[in-house]
């Protein structure tokens, strides 16, 4: 496997908190990520015995072959680099990876551009050799990730320059140079369980109170012991100190017959927080349809 330099710490933001951290085979990650997080649990996966480190808890495994011995959802976040390009299966590996990944965490990976101009320069020569390498396009990988349950993708080119006059001789000859991308030569990926938003608001409350407020707007839309449902949504809202932008939020990303679960709310709601509700609840509506993506 060819080295690339370790650049996926690029895809760390000042507001990434990261208590339980997996890294895998990627040895070179470790130190930094143990500055960048100083109280966070850092485990490492690596096939190769020779390496240990005493900033990381390891464990000697192929993960190609053998299933990570973790919980499921308990890592913020998977770092490695080239993690897809020598293995038989690599959605079972990306799908495999998601489900150690909390909702509110993300896969760190990179991967090999086959359109880069030193891979076709080989190729024209008829000398390339990576025959037990898998290469791929950016938009055969975001594919991939796409159909292994991540929901939203983000990709960052590492370049490569290639001569002026081969670059022109590739695109005379028909490759189109979309975003530079015949002098990438590896793609960096940050891969979310969540949409921006939604992770924010599964951040907020445990799985059991979100569970037991999208149990309850459930009821609420679909008619079902619409009285009690509403007085168990307010105690649930005062138990809990929801606040009503996470409230309108929530109701936003989980109720599909607005207008019946609207109806409902007011008819066994005396709250004065219930307007306030309904009016942001209705302006991430209307923001959504603005060409808005989720």
């Amino acid at each position: 496997m060819e080295e690339i330099k370790p650049s996926l710490t690029e895809f760390i933001s000042s507001e990434d908190f990261f208590e339980k951290i997996l890294v895998v085979e990627s040895f070179a990650y470790i130190e930094p990520l143990r500055k960048k997080f100083p109280t966070a649990e850092i485990f490492f996966v690596t096939a190769n015995e020779e390496f240990h480190s005493d900033g990381a808890k390891t464990f000697y495994l192929d993960y190609r072959e053998e299933r990570l011995p973790f919980p499921e959802e308990f890592f913020d976040v998977i770092i490695g680099d080239l993690t897809l390009e020598v293995v038989t299966n690599p959605q079972d590996i990306a799908a495999g990876f998601s489900t150690y990944i909390k909702q509110t965490g993300c896969w760190l990976t990179s991967f090999r551009n086959i359109r880069h101009w030193k891979v076709l320069e080989r190729l024209m020569r008829g000398a390339f050799g990576g025959i037990v390498s898998r290469l791929y396009t950016r938009t055969e990988f975001e594919r991939l990730l796409y159909a292994s349950f991540y929901k939203e993708v983000r990709v960052l080119p590492l370049k490569k320059k290639s001569p002026p006059e081969l670059l022109e001789r590739l695109i005379n000859c028909g490759f189109d140079n979309f975003d530079d991308d015949l002098q990438t030569e590896f793609w960096l990926v940050r891969a979310s369980r969540s949409m921006p938003e939604l992770a924010l608001l599964k951040s907020m409350f445990t799985p059991e109170v979100r569970a037991e407020l999208s149990r309850l707007l459930h009821r609420i839309e679909y008619d079902v012991a619409i009285e009690d449902s509403v007085k168990n949504f307010w105690r649930l809202f005062d138990t809990e100190n929801i606040f009503t932008d996470y409230a309108a939020a929530f109701i936003r990303s989980v109720v599909i017959h607005r207008e019946n679960f609207w109806r409902n709310m007011k008819k066994y709601s005396a709250r004065a927080e219930l307007e306030e509700i309904i009016d942001e609840a209705e302006s991430l509506y209307d923001f959504d349809n603005g060409n808005r993506l989720l």
